[in-house]
């Protein structure tokens, strides 16, 4: 019984780590686009970058955040990896 035991661990810690880098990999190819009212890109960043400056600073990120929809910005999540040419975005409405 022991002899399988690390087994198991070996495939949950394989299947884990094939987890992450599936995570990672979708967070690189999404990116965060902020485009003012005339539709002009004022910053993109990748998704997992922008995650990681959300946790380490959310009191910077929830301001910038709210300075962007309060200066007519839309903030979008675009998908670069998308067959067909165009990015699958989602949208959060503009005030």
């Amino acid at each position: 019984m022991s002899e399988s035991r690390p087994e198991n661990t070996r495939t949950a810690v394989d299947s884990a780590v094939d987890a992450v880098r599936g995570l990672v990999s979708e967070g690189i190819n999404r990116r965060v686009v902020v485009r003012d009212s005339k539709n002009d890109v004022v910053l993109e960043v990748p998704l997992a970058v922008g995650l990681v400056a959300a946790l380490a600073a959310p009191v910077a990120t929830t301001i910038g955040a709210g300075v962007a929809l309060v200066g007519k910005c839309g903030i979008k999540i675009e998908n670069r990896q998308q067959p067909g040419g165009q990015p699958a975005t989602v949208d959060t409405e503009q005030v």
